[in-house]
């Protein structure tokens, strides 16, 4: 029964992880329309930003360096000041162009950012040592639950209820709701349009801030496609959980993780390296089953 537990305590933080990225993925597309595929390397940026720049593969450290409250601020700030400067250089001034071009623009600015850390930094992996007191683990219940998966989890928590209270109870939150519904109807109705887009990107790039310092504290190591993964099984997450609704990407985020280490504990030892395909064939399904995804929206179809 411990066992059991203890997978689901796995899956759980896995999922959170991962509902947290989808979420950012979530927001941005909820009133742009944009998947944004350079929120992989927002994370990576802000893994690197804790280090110095150099060719060594144990760097010494920049804001990991700092005290925890100063480090997790400067690299939330790192992160979604770079958020908020690719929205205006460049996806504002193509807001009005076709769905494909934006999503060329996506892609034409992860590539930037890779080639930018691997020019700072250089392509070589790095070890990095922040929050050394996580490692031991909490028991609850007889079950022993490793600090790191404890603080996703938390964090994770913390997060979402944050986000909901946001959205449901300030006016910028309540005009992002909006436009995530209709966006031309929203801004004819005097909805600033560029400071909810601009909002939905430091969303974005807040919560990637947050996504980079657990994968650095669980992981130990940065490298410059670390970010990527995460992403990937976000935008299936989004996608199973219903394109443009939050509560979808969240819960397909938590759907996501669950599936891959269910896979990982309960498949025989050969079939564990394709541990991918079946998340992969399980997010086929569900959309055979559900192609408009689990929780579905009115959002209009119309793109900014």
């Amino acid at each position: 029964m411990a066992n059991i537990v203890q997978v689901l305590v796995d899956a759980i933080a896995l999922g959170s992880l991962y509902a947290l990225v989808a979420l950012a993925i979530g927001l941005v597309f909820g009133v742009m329309r944009l998947i944004n595929f350079a929120q992989a390397d927002y994370i990576t940026i802000g893994a690197y930003a804790l280090v110095v720049p150099t060719a060594s593969v144990t760097p010494p450290l920049l804001l990991g360096a700092l005290p925890a409250a100063l480090m997790i601020g400067g690299v939330l700030l790192v992160v979604v000041v770079l958020a908020l400067a690719t929205e205006r250089v460049a996806f504002r001034p193509l807001r009005n162009s076709n769905p494909s071009t934006l999503l060329i623009s996506s892609f034409a600015v992860s590539y930037f950012l890779q080639n930018l850390v691997m020019l700072v930094h250089t392509g070589r992996p790095k070890s990095v040592g922040i929050g050394q007191g996580l490692a031991s683990a909490v028991e609850i219940a007889g079950v022993r639950i490793p600090g790191v998966q404890l603080l996703t989890m938390v964090v994770a928590a913390g997060l979402l209820v944050a986000l909901v209270l946001f959205l449901k109870k300030t006016p910028l939150g309540i005009q992002m709701r909006a436009a995530a519904e209709n966006f031309q109807m929203a801004r004819l109705l005097g909805m600033p349009a560029n400071r909810v887009i601009a909002l939905a990107f430091a969303i974005s790039g807040l919560l990637g801030g947050a996504v980079s310092l657990l994968l650095t504290i669980q992981t130990g190591t940065l490298d410059l496609r670390m970010g990527l993964m995460p992403v990937v099984y976000a935008f299936f997450a989004t996608v199973i959980g219903g394109m443009g609704s939050l509560p979808g990407a969240a819960l397909g985020g938590f759907l996501v993780g669950v599936a891959s280490v269910l896979l990982q504990t309960y498949l025989p030892p050969d079939l564990r390296p394709f541990r991918d395909a079946g998340v992969f064939t399980l997010v086929i399904l569900i959309l055979l089953v559900r192609p408009q995804g689990l929780i579905v929206t009115s959002a209009a179809k119309e793109r900014v």
